[in-house]
């Protein structure tokens, strides 16, 4: 039971997270929380029934199979779905030990950083089969490809410029110099402090600021010249714009394992046999999330434009008006599905940078917003927008993931 590699770059940064919220360390099981959600899309696009583990009566193992009288173990038919078969449940431990590893095989333990590159090594602890080997390969395709990996990847992009999380309304410049006007509690720049300098360039108005951050990425360092309210003078290491609009989790994959794929029917013969899986669960409320339902554009992203325009919003049915940015334009089942809510994720994700991963996706569900609905809601913000050449379908995709191999 050898270990196999990956090797991936990040083309952005990647967020894990840990348990207060914060970035700066890598916490694995972020990564294999990601990786588990996209091997269950990938199961039922090919037709099989996976669990949500975050749902009671849902999640495996089958509540009756934990009845003693059932003499049933982990082993039986029936135990466990085929998603769990590889990443475990309660009473069947996960298959394998992930690694994520620097090029020089050393284990990272901080942030993975746009351009690192890094490993994901997948270490068996009890032999894993080869129509498994060949979804754990599909599924790091299809999210190098079309999707995304890790947390805050419903971040939307924005087309306004900022500084330190502060946007040009925050600002003054009436007196001949920029001065923060309104802030929030626990940002670097506060009420009263001027800032004198961006990345060394003297700035005296907001048009000066504008001309030095409308072309940096949200997210991306700056130093600072910043002048306190008691009349100090600090050089601070910020950031240009707003970090709620930054791109995370855009990977590519550098480099598979030999011998780790295999054709569409076999993958499909083996998620659906119902001799070997649990399958008698009701999986209505999350079964939209499927490749069979699964959209991507690549090359285009949606966003914020100005205070009165978002294109992002438009799509999912909100305001396009900054202050009621939250609310829908007109209250359907459609806008609020697209739109989700607090606990629940927006249906549609977009991604501005870097160019080469620019990539839009989402899903539909059937009997309430198909394909063509989406297509015309796309259509709405991209004038130039040609849906027969751009927009992909999760049937499509799927073809493209397993066609090398079934050449072969």
């Amino acid at each position: 039971m050898k270990p196999r590699e990956f090797k991936l770059k990040a083309l952005t940064h990647i967020w894990t997270g840990d348990s207060e919220g914060k970035a700066d360390r890598l916490v694995p099981t972020g990564l294999m929380g990601s990786l588990r959600w996209w091997f269950e899309v990938l199961v039922r696009g090919l037709g099989g029934k996976a669990c949500d583990p975050t749902v009671d009566g849902v999640r495996c193992p089958d509540k009756d199979v934990r009845c003693p009288d059932k003499n049933k173990n982990p082993h039986d038919p029936g135990h466990h779905c085929v998603v769990c078969e590889l990443f475990g449940c309660t009473g069947w431990a996960r298959k394998f030990r992930l690694m994520v590893l620097d090029e020089n095989g050393r284990v990272i333990q901080s942030q993975i950083q746009a351009g690192q590159t890094f490993i994901l090594r997948f270490i068996p602890l009890r032999p894993i089969a080869p129509e498994e080997w060949c979804l754990l390969d599909a599924t790091l395709r299809l999210i190098a490809d079309y999707g995304a990996i890790g947390g805050k990847t419903v971040f939307k992009p924005s087309e306004e410029w900022g500084i330190a999380d502060l946007g040009a309304d925050d600002l003054d410049d009436s007196s001949g110099q920029v001065k923060v006007q309104h802030s929030r509690r626990g940002l670097p720049l506060q009420r009263s402090d001027v800032i004198l300098e961006v990345e060394e360039t003297p700035v005296a108005s907001k048009s000066d600021l504008e001309r030095l951050l409308e072309r940096k990425y949200h997210g991306e360092p700056l130093k600072i010249r910043v002048q306190r309210s008691n009349g100090t003078v600090e050089e601070l290491q910020l950031w240009a714009g707003k970090r709620h609009h930054q791109d995370f989790g855009l990977v590519t994959i550098e480099q598979r394992p030999e011998g780790v794929g295999c054709g569409r029917e076999v993958a499909e013969a083996y998620v659906a046999d119902k001799s070997r899986w649990r399958t008698n669960f009701d999986d209505t409320s999350f079964l939209w999330a499927s490749l069979q339902n699964f959209w991507c554009v690549k090359g285009r992203y949606l966003a914020r434009q100005n205070f009165n325009r978002s294109s992002f919003n438009r799509v999912i049915g909100r305001h396009m008006r900054k202050d009621r940015g939250q609310e829908l334009f007109q209250n359907t089942d459609i806008n609020r599905w697209l739109a989700g809510r607090q606990q629940e994720s927006k249906k549609v994700f977009s991604f501005k940078r870097p160019e080469e991963g620019r990539r839009t996706f989402g899903f539909v569900k059937p009997g309430l917003v198909d394909f063509i609905k989406m297509k015309r809601r796309l259509g709405q913000v991209w004038p130039d927008f040609q849906p027969e050449r751009e927009f992909q379908t999760g049937e499509q995709i799927l073809n493209e993931l397993f066609q090398q191999e079934e050449g072969q």
